[in-house]
């Protein structure tokens, strides 16, 4: 006797009013939503200040005086009344008008004989009074992005990431004659490297956040970056450990790429420096960010310990670590915008803490192997010392 069994999993027939179904509630919300901002919520309360938001993004300095780059964070539109330099009200041309919708952006050209050196401060009073300033603290001529100007940046770029980068990747055969113990050891001091790089990363990146006109939610951006970049890099590794072991090659050049974004973020302060009329500052910069970044080489170059790279390897870690600070540098210098510093200095962070999680599960496996402690005192006074060296080399770069 034949028992035929129903199949369970035959495909269900697609209904039409699915898309009904799944369309209906977003056409209710869009109608509540023009409801809402058509009729109102029948509260007749008038603010008791106007809500208005200018954010002065850019300031250039000409011969012929100041351009403002100005924009409107706020919910209404804002329209500029009066401009003031330095308590003095001046005449002022709108481009392409005075009245500036929301999210909207003006030019403001201010003819002005600004003297070198001087700091000014420039005001702009709304027809609902408020005032919104912008200052430049040492005047200068703004950089353009001639073949000169964008050279020397490069220049800078290279002294800065490229060359301390290489020259810490010259440890390598000095590092290949550790004992095994020794290289965990190593792998320690680049986690306690790397550790110090991200919170510093952090901190760069809220600092920048803090900056941003609030309706970019800077420090939201970083928190974001991280993130996102973090989980990127371990689904990569995931779909790399299905086809096999991670090479340490592939970790070194994901810490050279950590590093290269957070060197992508020193190049965006040296060039802003410059372009600030902060020549000092900037050449200070220059020579803290070279001792600082030498050690950066270290990390790098700790995952390959057990392979045998060749020069070419070098090469490319060198300029994969060290090459972004020349694009930080023109970045910084010419067209500069901190909510989107912010999120570099997010992703950034995210890749080195993903990297930290790698050479993390590295020492794990390693000591396993030889039958060790995981914090052995060796790995933890060389994770301190890891931490030391930065500290003391970012003495010679905060002000």
């Amino acid at each position: 006797m034949e028992i035929k069994v129903a199949n369970t999993n035959k495909q269900k027939p697609r209904s039409k009013l699915l898309w009904i179904w799944g369309g209906a509630p977003l056409i209710l919300l869009i109608l509540i939503i023009y409801f809402i901002s058509t009729i109102g919520t029948g509260i007749k309360d008038e603010p008791v200040a106007p809500i208005e938001a200018l954010n002065v993004q850019k300031i250039v300095l000409t011969e012929e005086g100041f351009t403002l780059h100005v924009l409107n964070t706020g919910p209404e539109e804002v329209t500029i009344a009066q401009v003031l330099v330095n308590d003095a009200f001046w005449n002022a041309d709108f481009h392409p008008g005075a009245s500036i919708g929301r999210l909207g952006q003006t030019e403001i050209f201010i003819p002005y004989g600004w003297v070198e050196g001087d700091p000014y401060e420039i005001k702009l009073i709304t027809t609902n009074g408020l005032i919104f300033a912008g200052e430049v603290p040492v005047a200068a001529l703004t950089p353009v992005p001639d073949v000169t100007r964008i050279a020397q940046f490069a220049l800078i770029g290279f002294y800065v990431g490229v060359i301390p980068v290489g020259l810490g990747l010259l440890w390598f055969p000095f590092l290949r004659r550790f004992s095994q113990r020794g290289m965990q050891a190593v792998l320690a001091l680049t986690v306690g490297l790397l550790f110090f790089l991200v919170i510093d990363t952090f901190e760069e990146g809220f600092e920048l956040g803090a900056e941003a006109a609030g309706i970019f939610q800077g420090n939201g951006l970083v928190w974001f970056g991280a993130l996102l970049s973090f989980l990127f890099l371990v689904a990569i590794d995931q779909a790399n450990e299905r086809k096999g072991a991670v090479s340490g090659k592939q970790v070194a050049y994901k810490i050279a790429g950590g590093i290269g974004i957070h060197n992508l973020g020193e190049g965006l302060a040296i060039g802003a420096a410059f372009a600030a009329g902060e020549a000092a500052l900037g050449t200070f910069l220059i020579i803290g960010f070279t001792l600082h970044n030498i050690t950066e080489g270290v990390g790098i170059a700790a995952p390959l310990l057990q392979d045998r790279p060749t020069w070419r390897t070098f090469v490319g870690l060198a300029l994969l670590g060290g090459g972004p600070a020349i694009i930080g540098t023109w970045t910084g210098g010419f067209i500069f915008n901190e909510a989107f510093a912010a999120l570099f200095f997010g992703i950034g962070a995210g890749a080195i803490l993903q990297v930290i999680y790698v050479i993390s599960k590295m020492v794990v496996r390693e000591a396993g192997k030889s039958n060790r402690a995981v914090v052995s005192w060796s790995n933890l006074g060389s994770l301190f010392l890891g931490i030391l060296i930065m500290y003391v080399t970012a003495l010679f770069v905060n002000v």
